[in-house]
């Protein structure tokens, strides 16, 4: 279970206050990244705090309200399907979580984010891989980026029921994969992400082996002096 020593460690340095910091929705084909930051009470920290991933959906939703209640600031930011798809998924995820940095109302000195891929924030941070299921911060900071963003994606399901997403949330399911074939991408997919692309340009298949639900082939576009170039990552 998430523990407080992480937090602990940087005060032992510095004054305070920290906030931990994660994302939802890295590897979906549809819909935006979402970022939350989470600057916890120490004397008031919710009890039942764990990686959203482990949590069911009825525990988040009252983790999320509890967080709302005792933390001493939550932050949110978001990149939308044009940015994911101009900048890359990588970069996008970073340029959300220093959005959720700077809509805390208390700006902290120190960040404490998930993973191992320091994004740049408007206040020094550190990375812990794994960081959701080891620091409260980062806990409670992915419990409220994924109810944010479940909400989204179920309001989105609304006008776009085909899809499925009111249960799939827009990550390559097989229900998602084959609504892409029959009824082609919307707006509000990510064109950049191979079943996605494949579709649009000519492939009616939208991949020869479904990737698992965290996961997507990202196909991205860099810009050089010499040209422009396109790279496939697996995420």
């Amino acid at each position: 279970m998430p523990h407080y020593i992480f937090e602990a460690r940087v005060l032992k340095t510095r004054a305070g206050p920290i906030a931990g910091v994660d994302e939802a929705g890295r590897g979906p084909l549809a819909g935006p990244v979402v970022a939350a930051a989470v600057i916890l009470d120490r004397k008031r920290i919710p009890k039942g705090l764990d990686d959203s991933k482990q949590m069911q959906p009825d525990a988040r939703e009252a983790a999320y309200a509890r967080i709302v209640e005792c933390a001493l600031a939550v932050g949110v930011g978001e990149s939308s399907v044009d940015e994911i798809d101009l900048i890359n998924i990588r970069q996008a995820t970073h340029l959300a979580m220093a959005r959720a940095i700077r809509a805390l109302a208390l700006q902290p000195e120190f960040a404490l984010v998930d993973g191992n891929d320091a994004p740049a924030l408007p206040c020094p941070c550190d990375t812990i891989v794994d960081g959701d299921a080891r620091s409260v911060s980062i806990a409670a900071a992915s419990i409220i980026a994924k109810v944010t963003r479940d909400r989204m994606m179920r309001v989105l399901h609304e006008n776009f029921p085909g899809y499925g997403w009111f249960t799939n949330k827009g990550y390559s399911t097989e229900e998602h994969l084959e609504a892409l074939v029959r009824l082609g991408p919307c707006v509000h997919h990510r064109r950049s992400f191979a079943p996605v692309h494949n579709i649009l340009y000519g492939e009616r298949s939208a991949s020869a082996k479904a990737p698992a639900d965290q996961e997507c082939l990202l196909t991205f576009r860099s810009f050089s002096e010499g040209g422009v170039e396109d790279s496939i990552l697996t995420l």
